[in-house]
């Protein structure tokens, strides 16, 4: 029987038992099988990385939604055969966790300074009769140096630990805690993305926008896009796998 669950998900996403309805499986569970029904719930607006642990029954009733629209839809994309190399929640925790550094930690030490210029440049220009701008900005710099804390954390205590346990079969490194304060910190860039969100009304900018203003929401909205990724694969696939090992 699954916890109750929160307006935010503490806990790494729960694996229903074979045969479970798809309406009564996790969000995120349904996405660490098939990445590309991500899409999916992205146009419904369903968190499934930070509220991963939902049932799908509970998102569509939290979200207001006919179940049965989702479902379809869902049921549709899982006709679509994938490559399952091209799925990184296949891989074996050793080879995910070079993936998430090789793929999303570098893209956010590539994209997190260049995005911060463009908001720090936008709220100066244009913040004075658009003071949202200047929330987006002063939002996306705390955001961006918690991730930068965030990411070197992993890879220097959790991320190690990891593949030490693969490795010998045994690391002096306790998961519950550290696993737990990742979770905490997936959950406060949640936060902080959907404030963005709400902010730049779906990162669409207004037409009178300039080229750097433009770009920015462009920026932002596919940094949200990688982000939900990113943090899928941990809190579905990834720390599921380590705490099981543990």
């Amino acid at each position: 029987m699954r916890e109750p669950r929160g307006v935010m998900s503490h806990s790494p996403t729960v694996f229903s038992p074979a045969g479970t309805p798809l309406i009564d499986r996790t969000v995120g569970e349904i996405v660490a099988e098939s990445p590309t029904l991500a899409r999916v719930f992205q146009s419904f607006k369903i968190d499934f990385c930070c509220q991963g642990g939902r049932t799908l029954r509970e998102a569509c009733e939290l979200k207001g939604i006919a179940a049965e629209s989702v479902m379809e839809q869902l049921e549709a994309g899982m006709l679509e055969k994938g490559n399952p190399a091209a799925n990184p929640a296949l891989l074996p925790p050793v080879e995910l966790v070079a993936h998430i550094v090789g793929t999303h930690h570098a893209y956010l030490r590539s994209e997190l300074p260049r995005l911060h210029a463009m908001t720090e440049r936008v709220a100066r220009v244009h913040g004075g009769h658009t003071p949202s701008l200047v929330e987006v900005h002063e939002i996306f710099t705390e955001m961006a140096a918690e991730l930068d804390s965030h990411i070197m954390k992993e890879e220097t205590i959790l991320f190690p630990a990891i593949v030490e346990m693969v490795e010998k079969g045994a690391t002096s490194l306790p998961m519950d805690g550290p696993i737990a304060c990742m979770l905490h910190e997936h959950d406060d860039a949640g936060a902080a993305l959907s404030r963005l969100r709400e902010l730049t009304h779906g990162f669409t900018p207004p037409p009178e926008a300039c080229n750097t203003y433009r770009a920015l929401f462009a920026g932002l909205l596919e940094l949200e896009e990688d982000l939900h990724r990113h943090i899928h694969l941990e809190n579905s696939v990834l720390f599921p796998a380590a705490l099981a090992m543990a």
